[in-house]
Formats: structure tokens, sequence, C-alpha cells
């Protein structure tokens, strides 16, 4: 196996530094890890692309809705989508995911950590702000379903979860793989 690119070791490096316990997929340049969120477990991938000089986070959260419930909660996924700058929302529908991807091209082959820190923080965060609102779309009976407004769940705050500190550390629990 040939040794690690440099793009692939700062992005190592950088989960070493905020101390986040991963594993490297074997002859790969990907490394997978989980964090418990405030309101859901996230799996989360960060992968590689040297040729690009990119890296890509992707955060995924299992979500099984209703065939009831399934084009609501889709327009939940896109509604959300419309209110990002960075990053968007997807539904594995194969393996009833909801998923957070992120990717950033970077000027240079060693990855900034902040910036990798950064994408990672938002991955969690996006994840654990949609779904408990989609869970309030999930446990909504179908005969008042068309009553639900989405674009109003979208502005609930009471449901958000906590913002991470200000010394820039997730405060979520991590588990170790």
């Amino acid at each position: 196996m040939p040794a690690p690119s440099i793009q692939f070791q700062s992005v190592v490096e950088a989960f070493g530094q905020n101390g986040w316990q991963h594993e490297v997929i074997e002859g790969r340049e990907v490394l997978q890890t989980q964090f418990e969120a405030h309101h859901t477990r996230v799996h989360l991938l960060a992968q590689s692309f040297t040729n690009i000089n990119a890296l890509a986070i992707v955060g995924e959260t299992p979500l099984r809705p209703e065939d009831t419930h399934l084009a609501a909660f889709l327009e939940l996924v896109m509604r959300a989508n419309k209110q990002l700058t960075l990053g968007g929302f997807e539904y594995d529908f194969d393996r009833q995911l909801l998923v957070f991807r992120i990717t950033n091209i970077f000027e240079k082959e060693k990855y900034d950590a902040d910036i990798i820190a950064s994408m990672v923080h938002a991955t969690i965060a996006e994840l654990d702000r949609l779904v408990p609102l989609a869970n309030v779309l999930l446990r909504t009976k179908t005969d008042v379903l068309p009553d639900l407004s989405i674009e109003m769940l979208l502005l609930r705050e009471d449901l958000l979860p906590p913002i991470p500190g200000d010394d820039g550390e997730w405060e979520g629990e991590e588990e170790e793989l």
C-alpha cells in the first residue's frame, strides 16, 4: 500500500489534534468515526481527493419515513437545503439514511486543520438540527399531515441543539470505534 498523501495525512493530523478517535479504511484515503450529537448519532466519513486537492466530509444518520410521510419528509430536506450556503442534505433511499455532505477544495496540499474542524462541526450540527424536525414530521398523524407547515417547522428554535463552546471544540460526546 502506498504511503498516505500529504492531503490525507493532514486530515488524520487534524482529527488527532481535536482528539477525535477514528479509523482509517484500509487501502483508501478515507477515515471514519462516530459522534454522539444532541439529537442523534452521526456516522462520519472524511475522504481526501488528492487529484483535485479536495476533502469531502459526509455525515449519516438513520431515518426511516413511512410511505405516507415520504413526500413531506423529502420536502423538509429540500427546503432545508434552500437555507444552506455550504454543504447539502441528501436522502439515501437504499440505506434509509439522512446524509449531509460538505466538500472543500484547498489551495495547498496540506489542508488547514481549522477548516477541516469547521467542516466536521458543520456536518454534525446540520444533521443534529434537522433530525428533531424530521422526527416531528414523521410522528405527525397521517390525517393531519397536509395541515403541517414545513416552512413553519423549519423556523422552530425550541429543538435546536446547543451551540458548541467558543473554544472550537465539539461538546458532543464522542464514541470510540
